[in-house]
């Protein structure tokens, strides 16, 4: 993957605030390898959206003494746009279905498409009934027991097992709202029948990169036979469907998504045959139980579009990130909010902490008093090694970068030991084998071999003649520093920032060797109250040069140009 790439993140429910288990799934992870792409000089789209009209929005709304839809999604949809920006996660444009005057015409064609050729068909099948509710039961309004694990599922798909349903398949079915039993009335909706794409999938998941958990979930599809899926609903919440006879239903959410991530891209009303060559490699980021979508029904519904240019590359999916041995539930209140960690932590230690702790391959859960210890670890090793080194920078240089070059075995030895280290951070860093996990604990092990390095040679200054040795030892340190605000700056971008600003240096450098030298001779440090990594500051505030803004959808998305 050489070329541009297009980086997405799922499009999260406006129902509720983002909590810690969103962003330690898709959107630090995508931030993550966003930024070290574009440090080098990679042409990147980051892109997202908000999910307006998914139906647990309108049940948020029902739960919350009858608000409409619109007013919960507007007030989560901004308060998530915040909070992504407070955790520095730095897309470049995100989608707004109501306020794009494109967005609805957008999806409203590809279904068209679909459904003109062929791909798409009436069919009368059960579907639950509320009596009590007088109200169809589809996705968030019905719960149920799921037919292919047997646990607790909603209508539509299973968060546990990731297979999709048909809500009238549930059994012992009720209304999420008032809790009645529901009852299984034929309702006639549009379906996308998946078993005649089994061959282009099946051909397509030998090209893609996924995880054995996503990849044996397609597989055992595919064995199983694939289904029908409903793509329509009867509903007065979402996109209408541009079909005669079915103006009171609305186009299924998941099959929205589809062309939603066209439009992110400005690409939506491309000509189905157009040439793809030159797009940028597609790279997208969700959780398992959105794994279904993103692996079998999006790549069937481009395929059947002609929109093959919009197929990514690699998945990179996480597990559940648990709370309490329960899974995060925004719609449930099962949670622990973003903002108000990042309000009380700053954003490098929650990044830091949900990077280290990211569900990769499998569950993981979330504690307060392991965050805390995360704080103190950023403060006791990070923060501590580089006040001990501006200490005696000042001390023992005025302030200043010594003139002295970084010389003898021992710096030889930990310089070597640093680009080891380099070699398999740049790895981990990359999207071949993209591992947040790991590059944490390589930038633990770099800030602990310079640690050591700084005790050891704190002796030089017991010599009689010592002085020049031992700036030589904090020029070797101030060299690290400098790497550190390079090499950690996809993961802790604010902190890196300020330290790059400390030492005169630019921000967001690519994570090279050539960031591992000694900042300018005979330069003021330039100092400033707080830690430097761990600090309750914004990015832009911390001396970040590209403020990490979130832009809603518009007529000219950015441009993705081929790398020089």
């Amino acid at each position: 993957m050489t070329g541009p790439v297009w980086i997405t993140s799922t499009p999260p429910t406006p129902n509720g605030d983002l909590h810690v288990g969103h962003l330690a799934g898709p959107y630090v992870a995508g931030d993550v390898l966003s930024r070290f792409l574009r440090a080098e000089s990679r042409s990147v789209l980051y892109t997202s959206g908000i999910d307006d009209h998914q139906s647990h929005v309108q049940v948020r709304g029902l739960k919350d003494g009858g608000k409409a839809a619109e007013e919960i999604a507007d007030a989560y949809g901004a308060s998530i746009v915040r909070t992504w920006r407070s955790a520095a996660v730095s897309l470049d444009r995100v989608v707004l279905p109501r306020r794009d005057a494109g967005y609805a015409r957008a999806v409203q064609k590809f279904f068209r498409r679909l459904y003109d050729a062929g791909h798409i068909e009436a069919r009368t099948t059960p579907l639950p009934y509320c009596v009590p509710c007088e109200r169809w039961l589809y996705e968030a309004y019905v719960v149920g027991v799921c037919p292919h694990c047997g646990v607790s599922s909603h209508g539509n798909a299973c968060e546990a097992c990731g297979r999709p349903n048909d809500c009238g398949d549930l059994v012992d079915p009720r209304c999420a709202l008032c809790g009645q039993a529901a009852e299984n009335r034929p309702c006639e909706r549009l379906y996308f029948p998946l078993d005649p794409h089994t061959e282009t999938l099946v051909a397509y998941w030998s090209t893609v990169r996924m995880p054995p958990h996503l990849r044996a979930l397609c597989e055992t599809m595919a064995a199983d036979g694939l289904p029908d899926i409903a793509v329509t609903h009867p509903a007065d919440w979402g996109v209408g469907v541009p079909v005669v006879g079915f103006e009171d239903q609305r186009i299924y959410v998941w099959f929205e998504m589809a062309p939603g991530y066209l439009v992110q891209t400005g690409r939506a009303d491309r000509p189905a045959a157009a040439d793809s060559a030159g797009d940028p490699a597609s790279v997208q980021f969700f959780g398992f139980d959105n794994g279904y979508f993103h692996a079998v029904l999006f790549p069937a519904l481009y395929a059947a579009g002609g929109r093959t240019d919009a197929l990514a590359v690699a998945f990179q999916v996480n597990e559940f990130y648990r709370l309490r041995e329960q899974k995060f539930s925004t719609s449930r209140g099962h949670a622990v909010w973003g903002d108000e960690v990042i309000e009380e932590y700053g954003s490098d230690v929650l990044r830091h902490h949900v990077c280290a702790d990211r569900p990769e391959g499998r569950q993981t859960s979330f504690d307060r008093p392991a965050l805390e210890g995360t704080r103190r670890h950023l403060d006791a090793l990070w923060n501590g090694w580089l006040e001990r080194l501006f200490d005696a920078v000042e001390s023992e240089c005025g302030g200043r970068v010594p003139g002295e070059e970084p010389t003898g075995a021992e710096w030889e030895s930990l310089r070597a030991r640093l680009l080891a280290s380099l070699a398999e951070l740049r790895e981990a860093y990359g999207p071949a084998a993209f591992a947040p996990r790991r590059a944490v604990a390589l930038l633990d092990e770099i800030v602990h071999c310079v640690t050591d390095f700084a005790h050891v040679q704190a002796h030089q200054a017991q010599r009689p003649e010592g002085g020049a040795h031992g700036r030589a030892a904090l020029a070797a340190q101030l060299a690290v520093a400098s790497a550190l605000s390079a090499w950690a700056a996809p993961v802790l971008p604010v902190g890196a920032a300020r330290l790059a600003r400390v030492l005169g240096l630019p921000a967001e450098r690519p994570v090279t060797a050539a960031a591992l030298e000694v900042p300018r001779h005979g330069r003021r440090l330039a100092r400033s109250d707080g830690p430097v990594f761990g600090s309750v500051l914004d990015y832009a505030a911390a001396g970040g040069e590209r403020t990490p803004e979130t832009t809603v959808s518009g007529t000219n998305p950015p441009a993705l140009e081929e790398s020089c």
